[in-house]
């Protein structure tokens, strides 16, 4: 039995032909005993989805804010009862060693300070989960694994996608062969980006455009589905002559993976064209994939396969739930029962190697060999145990 939830009397009120209901009543941990996390930096990501997830969070709290705007973080910090001595700037972060009821931070600055806050976090005493991308370099990814592990501190990239159950649906049926063995997959993740003056495109705080930012989605994507690693790539960069926005970052970028099982997944990524976020995997037997299926909210599932001349379609799909609460939870529990996260800092590390292969792959305009490897998830650590 799931000692984290009570069970529901047996007799199931929904017909057979009704989505099964869940078997537990969620319990939440008394707040005492919940993990506590710093925030570091107010954005809008961190005001508009990661700090109203703690209100799903069944093992964790917000406790402390970290921002460089005094009076952001006091209205913040009003709104959500964070005590006022629990409010830190830029200069005096590295004082949270001090603070006992910091127990981890989720860093969420521009790219190309995570590096630096990865170091200052560690050096505090304290556990990081960091957004993605995890660094602006090879080198820099490297420097937080090895504070982290120095500093004996858990260090995980907040890859939510690999967290979300219908994601997580299909990478089982195809891991399973449920419809046959997966011969390619299709992934593309754009936006058309407004506001030249934005933190994302200035290489020096973003360390690159489409495809560091949002084109890291369909690289770990696909990487995560199929457990494998990429053993090759080819890709190409194309930025439109005359628009200011793309003066130091590219606008699209289209790359092919090839895998060692014979899987080809082609990806494409742009800052340029209208939103559009999906991936489709075509197997043997079926189609099947996520339109939209990067967004924090909203995902839908398609589904595709023949039976005689009829062709059928559908949406199958698993109730949503809130992606960061579940990331935020899962390294949780990995602090509490000192587990290795799920995607730890050398997932991210693995990533940034494979989009420096990319880059020079557009540069050079040839195929870049990838290392290669036999195992299965080979950077990542025990899957999650979801509750029922």
């Amino acid at each position: 039995m799931n000692t984290n939830s009570y069970p529901i009397p047996r007799r199931n009120l929904n017909a057979a032909t009704e989505q099964k209901e869940s078997k537990f009543y969620p319990t939440p941990d008394n707040p005492k005993k919940r993990t506590g996390y710093a925030i570091v930096g107010l954005g809008k990501l961190t005001l508009g989805n990661i700090l109203p997830a703690f209100a799903s969070c069944k093992h964790s709290k917000v406790v402390a804010l970290v921002s460089g705007d005094a009076q952001k973080a006091s209205n913040v910090a009003d709104q959500y009862g964070i005590d006022p001595k629990n409010i830190y700037n830029y200069q005096n972060f590295d004082s949270i060693k001090d603070n006992k009821e910091i127990d981890a931070v989720y860093i969420v600055l521009p790219n190309s300070m995570h590096h630096e806050f990865t170091l200052r976090a560690a050096a505090a005493g304290k556990h990081v989960l960091c957004e993605k991308p995890m660094a602006n370099s090879v080198q820099e990814s490297e420097e937080m694994i090895e504070a982290c592990k120095k500093a004996d501190r858990k260090l995980m990239i907040a890859y939510r996608v690999q967290y979300e159950p219908n994601n997580k649906m299909i990478m089982e049926w195809i891991r399973n062969k449920e419809y046959g063995t997966v011969k390619h997959i299709e992934l593309f993740n754009g936006q058309n980006i407004g506001d030249p003056t934005q933190w994302r495109l200035k290489k020096s705080l973003a360390g690159g455009g489409a495809l560091v930012d949002i084109g890291i989605y369909c690289l770990n994507t696909c990487r995560y589905l199929l457990g494998e690693e990429p053993d090759s790539v080819a890709a190409s960069i194309h930025s439109t002559p005359g628009d200011d926005r793309f003066k130091e970052v590219e606008e699209s970028i289209f790359f092919q993976l090839r895998f060692p099982s014979g899987v080809t997944a082609n990806c494409a990524s742009s800052y340029g064209a209208h939103q559009s976020r999906r991936y489709r995997v075509y197997s043997e037997e079926a189609w099947f994939g996520m339109d939209p299926a990067f967004p924090y909210k909203g995902l839908k599932t398609e589904f595709s396969q023949a039976n005689d001349n009829v062709e059928w379609k559908s949406n199958p799909s698993i109730p949503e739930a809130d992606q960061f609460a579940l990331e935020i939870d899962h390294f949780t529990q990995c602090i509490q029962h000192d587990l290795k996260p799920f995607t730890p800092g050398e997932e991210g590390l693995q990533d940034h190697k494979i989009m420096q292969a990319i880059y020079r792959s557009a540069t050079e305009q040839k195929v870049i060999k990838l290392d290669t490897f036999s195992e299965s998830d080979v950077f990542r650590g025990p899957k999650p145990k979801g509750e029922e």
